[in-house]
């Protein structure tokens, strides 16, 4: 092996490591992308070095435009990624010696790639939780655009895919943007959990020379700093919790997915995305295909595998550093990368749909949608809510033989029932009306959802 590309660590074994070696142990083919942040934290290490005096003003110079040299080389495609190096921390440590020479090989000062790599992962995260964070707020802000076109008409809500209570088409968007703002909370703590330097940790116990790692820590615009060099090195806990964060995006929008999919059947008919969200078949010339809906709920579940690798690679690992660690960040990208493309097309999709109020209310009041209403209308007339609910069923089961709907039972029909009931009963029948009637706060009224309409177009215009 060429003299330049020997490891620092060769000179400890024997002979030269095999190239299957050299292709197994590897990671520059993925965490390349690193490369901002491990240039950015070099830069905060050589100059904490500097200040104290473990290398020279000059020195520091020179590390310094030489990794901005070395960043502009990589930004612009001009740079060569060498797997003999094994890591990105190693690539552009080598780049570097061979471009300043000795002052280059002061940089590791202290340090160790252990924590190099527990800083570049926490450093790029920060910003991709910021990236996620605007992706989500924009899928939100679509959602409240398309409720506010439909908070006075009303849809079937379902529970346990049977038709259960009318709702206004908004609250049923809203509760999307609800799901979402969970997942944005959920990401901004854990950038909150993350923000903690490990730099100056070393391999595992920290060092004999005077690292300040307050320094750096605050060059790199950390929180503060970890305060266990034995943990510092080994945590990943913030790579399972992005990624889970990452695994319920995916989850609410796979939910979506289902919704639509099924919501865009001919059987169905409740809504129309736009054609160049859709695909056709080869061969049904007919066919109007939510295929991006469906692959947004398949990738799901590439989103999950990430999670329970992510869970996999740390359970059961001993105390300190270890090799099985490198493969986190193909989880955390993968992660990263899917959900951040399902945001986008789902933000598309959602903002190219229609609904078809006029099919939707033809239908409505199939499957007894205002059956509550009535036990609560009863509620209202004394009768306690086990009662009604009873009467309410036998009037549904007699409505179902009869082949008609609880708007068609006459008065005296419901007085077999209950003589509580009195001609007012009839404001408290029809899916419409009933939606016009929900009092409670968050209800799926309209009157709820213009409401929580403002709130969002509020809030989401804040951020």
């Amino acid at each position: 092996m060429d003299n330049e590309k020997k490891k620092s660590w060769e000179k400890r074994l024997e002979g030269e490591p095999d190239e299957i070696t050299i292709d197994f142990v590897e990671s520059l083919s993925v965490d390349n992308r690193l490369y901002k942040y491990d240039i950015v934290g070099s830069i905060a290490h050589a100059q904490m070095l500097a200040e104290q005096k473990l290398i020279t003003k000059e020195e520091f110079k020179q590390i310094k435009d030489g990794l901005v040299e070395i960043s502009q080389e990589i930004a612009e495609g001009r740079f060569k990624f060498d797997k003999t190096y094994e890591d990105i921390h190693m690539a552009i440590e080598a780049a570097l010696v061979k471009k300043i020479g000795e002052a280059g090989k002061k940089l590791h000062t202290g340090r160790s790639r252990n924590d190099q790599v527990a800083v570049d992962i926490r450093l790029w995260m920060r910003d991709e939780i910021e990236v996620l964070q605007a992706k989500v707020t924009l899928l939100q802000k679509g959602f409240v655009k398309l409720a506010g076109k439909y908070a006075e008409n009303v849809m079937p809500g379902y529970t346990h895919f049977q038709r259960a209570q009318p709702i206004v088409i908004a609250s049923y968007l809203l509760s999307f943007v609800e799901q979402l703002e969970r997942d944005f909370v959920r990401l901004k703590n854990c950038r909150a959990l993350l923000d903690v330097s490990p730099l100056g940790s070393g391999a595992l116990a920290g060092s004999t020379l005077a690292i300040d790692r307050k320094s750096t820590a605050k060059q790199l615009g950390f929180a503060d700093i970890s305060y266990n060099s034995i943990d510092a090195v080994s945590d990943r806990d913030f790579c399972a919790e992005f990624i889970f964060d990452c695994a319920l995006v995916a989850t609410h929008l796979s939910r979506l997915a289902e919704d639509w999919v099924i919501y865009s059947s001919s059987e169905f008919g409740f809504i129309r995305i736009d054609e160049a969200y859709c695909t056709s078949s080869s061969m049904m010339p007919q066919k109007r295909n939510p295929d991006l809906l469906e692959l947004i709920r398949a990738k799901t579940g590439r989103v999950y595998g990430s999670l329970m690798a992510m869970l996999t690679i740390l359970k059961a690992l001993p105390s300190g550093y270890n090799r099985d660690l490198q493969e986190d960040k193909i989880h955390v990208f993968t992660a990263s990368d899917t959900v951040k493309a399902l945001l986008d097309t789902a933000g598309a999709i959602v903002s190219h749909t229609k609904f078809d109020t006029g099919k939707i209310a033809a239908g409505l009041d199939e499957g007894f949608l205002d059956a509550t209403a009535l036990a609560e209308y009863l509620v209202g007339k004394g009768i306690a809510f086990r009662e009604a609910h009873g009467i309410v069923g036998a009037l549904v089961a007699q409505c179902e033989k009869q082949n008609k709907k609880l708007a068609d039972v006459t008065l005296d029909e419901f007085k077999q029932h209950c003589g509580a009931i009195e001609t007012d009963v009839y404001e408290n029948l029809g899916a419409g009306k009933v939606a016009g009637k929900y009092v409670t706060e968050g209800a799926a009224g309209a009157k709820q959802a213009k409401e929580q309409i403002a709130y969002w177009n509020n809030r989401l215009g804040e951020r």
